[in-house]
């Protein structure tokens, strides 16, 4: 195998194929590595804070699968991680929209700057954005990451670049431990009336003692490409 470089070593998971990733539509994705978030209800908590622990994959393999398979997948998702957080995501978002496929990026919305650029250079056609909840509850949603202030000013900035372009947009809340039913009100009142939230399950992250040996199978945050 080749050893990536650049934007490409980050790459640290490739899922083939999914029906539910991107309502209506079949995919595959690919998974960045690093995050600017702390959450400690992290499920890719891994692939988030400690990607050096798990393989680089060969992006000509990748990039040949996408090539490979354009006709029938309806679409690309790049997740994480934290994508935005990532120096190069441009570079790997223009590489993807060279197989003439739709691209969405998910994102916790803490870098709106980044989503401004994307959307302005035309590298991504989807945001699904996740909002943790409550502006209070982001310290301790995010692991002390993101300040109550810096919340509402990121995502509203998020918010208003929805208000204006709302197809390319929608926006989602797990529904973590401790999150209560008005919670969940609050996190609907903040967007724009032109969209509605969708609430996830939440799914507990599997955590294993700091001396177990690894599995590698269980470590990898999706599987091997596919040819």
């Amino acid at each position: 195998m080749n050893k990536p470089a650049g934007i490409w070593s980050y790459v640290r998971g490739f899922e083939n194929m999914s029906l539910c990733d991107w309502p209506g539509r079949t995919t595959c994705i690919i998974f960045l590595g690093g995050c600017n978030l702390r959450c400690p209800t992290c499920h890719n908590y891994q692939l988030a804070w400690d990607m050096h622990s798990l393989p680089a994959l060969d992006p000509v393999a990748i990039k040949a699968y996408i090539r490979d398979r354009a006709g029938w997948l309806d679409g690309v998702t790049v997740t994480g991680g934290e994508p935005t957080n990532v120096h190069g995501v441009g570079e790997l978002l223009y590489e993807i929209k060279k197989f003439g496929l739709p691209v969405k990026v998910d994102t916790n919305g803490m870098r709106p700057e980044v989503v401004r650029d994307l959307m302005q250079y035309k590298l991504a056609d989807t945001f699904a954005v996740d909002v943790k909840g409550p502006w209070a509850k982001y310290p301790a949603l995010t692991g002390g990451a993101v300040s109550e202030l810096a919340a509402e000013r990121n995502l509203g900035r998020i918010f208003d670049l929805a208000s204006v372009s709302p197809e390319m947009f929608y926006f989602r809340c797990t529904r973590v431990p401790g999150l209560t039913d008005s919670d969940i009100d609050a996190v609907r009142n903040y967007l724009p009336a032109t969209h509605a939230l969708t609430i996830q399950k939440y799914v507990p992250p599997r955590r294993k003692p700091e001396n177990a040996k690894p599995n590698h199978e269980e470590r990898r945050p999706a599987g091997n490409v596919v040819h």
